[in-house]
């Protein structure tokens, strides 16, 4: 398993980069924006990333209809949906690019234009393609020019597809990619969520780059997030889950997102898990105890005087701490006694010969 290393950090098994889409759920308000910020960097994320577009440049004003759940977001055009919120600039950007700083997380923000790419560049440490945006080669292009690390989701794309966008970050000049897997529903029902994806990928793809996973899974009530604890068991190094100050919010991105008690939950579970997991470092410290006092002697059944030679019926195998253990038995049959042996009580090798 390859490893997500940003900005000389490690992060592995058990331990991903969490990203926390929040998006546009800040819905236009740069202060609600930072107030996000702060909640993801309490609750234990690695980055908060934003969503940057223009709706002009983005999608058709005419022949772009809605393919989220329209009971939660009722607008029909990809189009209206995203002139509503497309009001932040180069200004708002470098604002909460600095705001994440101070709060100790990265900055992030998919670019969705070729614009936008050189824009946010020099705001973040690494980019972020858009499962939207996996086949979009120009655009590609552009992002594996910056030469910054790359992270591509890979939902509604066929492994030939991420093959040719993997080797066209690549050839640009990415330095590395990690490929998540990724369901292209809001939201996506359990039965779609195909988590068993993340061990083909890695299967796939896996001696190339990292694999992570993007999760549009709702939440349960209790806001646990179950997709996203199998993801890390399964190996994502990185997962991206939307996030919000409102789950009850309308909108898209606000209904399957987690808010800062659910991603507080999760990163505590995730320290869980890594104790329980442990080192692949074999070690028997925690369990020295039993092996003193748990573990069988040699004891014997009779008195054994002087001279004899002692045979299997003279021993039995008891608990002890003290004395001969138990793997040593053959050794013991066959020795002769040269000092008298009480009944019932562990032998010792001195008492051999």
């Amino acid at each position: 398993m390859i490893n997500f290393e940003l900005n000389g950090r490690t992060f592995g098994y058990l331990n991903p980069y969490l990203i926390a889409e929040i998006g546009v759920n800040h819905e236009g308000s740069l202060e609600r924006a930072k107030e996000m910020i702060d909640q993801v960097a309490r609750a234990g994320g690695h980055a908060a990333k934003f969503q940057t577009y223009k709706a002009a440049t983005l999608a058709a004003k005419t022949t772009s209809p809605a393919y989220w759940d329209q009971t939660k977001e009722p607008t029909t055009s990809q189009y209206e949906l995203f002139q509503r919120w497309d009001n932040f600039g180069p200004a708002e950007y470098a604002e909460l690019a600095e705001h994440c700083k101070l709060r100790g997380i990265d900055f992030m923000s998919t670019p969705f234009d070729l614009d936008a790419v050189d824009m946010l560049t020099p705001l973040m440490p690494s980019t972020k393609v858009a499962s939207a945006d996996l086949t979009n080669i120009p655009l590609l292009r552009k992002i594996g020019a910056t030469k910054r690390p790359t992270i591509m989701s890979c939902g509604a794309s066929s492994h030939e597809e991420i093959e040719r966008s993997l080797n066209v970050l690549l050839e640009a000049g990415a330095p590395s990619v990690t490929l998540l897997h990724c369901i292209l529903n809001y939201p996506t029902p359990r039965e779609n969520a195909q988590l068993s994806q993340i061990q083909v990928l890695q299967e796939k793809f896996g001696d190339r780059v990292a694999i992570g996973y993007s999760d549009h899974v709702r939440p349960e009530d209790d806001g646990s997030v179950p997709a996203l604890e199998i993801a890390s068991i399964y190996g994502a190094v990185v997962i991206e889950k939307h996030f919000t100050d409102n789950k009850q919010g309308i909108g898209n991105d606000h209904y399957h997102a987690v808010d800062e008690r659910d991603l507080k939950a999760f990163t505590e579970k995730l320290a869980i898990y890594r104790e329980l997991y442990g080192k692949r470092e074999h070690s028997l410290g925690a369990q020295s105890s039993a092996i003193n006092n748990a573990r069988r002697r040699v004891i014997a059944v009779r008195t054994l005087p002087v001279g004899h030679i002692i045979e299997e019926s003279d021993l039995i195998a008891l608990r002890s701490n003290v004395g001969i253990e138990i793997a040593h038995w053959d050794d013991v049959v066959g020795k002769t006694v040269a000092v008298e042996i009480e009944a019932e009580l562990p032998l010792e090798w001195s008492q051999l010969s």
